[in-house]
């Protein structure tokens, strides 16, 4: 995945292997819809999308985001309540 820093990531979920059920829920919501339907059959986001998400967190379009961001992103993340109902 371009634009993330891959190795600083799996170090940080090698030191401390909990976070990476919080990184696999927080991709598993970025996924493109129907992915299955097109090669390389696997739950990975839109190119169009991941690339507006990069730019957003970096500021520029080659930019890398630091493991630090995709761990704070992926706790805040988990924390929203996405399907669930709040009581009106």
């Amino acid at each position: 995945m371009s634009g993330v820093d891959v190795k600083g990531l799996l170090g940080q979920l090698l030191r401390r292997p909990l976070l990476a059920r919080d990184v696999l829920r927080a991709g598993w919501r970025l996924r493109a819809r129907a992915w299955w339907r097109r090669a390389p059959f696997l739950p990975l986001p839109d190119r169009a999308y991941w690339a507006f998400r990069v730019m957003t967190a970096t500021g520029s379009s080659g930019g890398t985001v630091c493991a630090r961001d995709v761990l704070e992103a992926a706790a805040w993340s988990v924390r929203q309540p996405v399907g669930r109902r709040v009581p009106p």
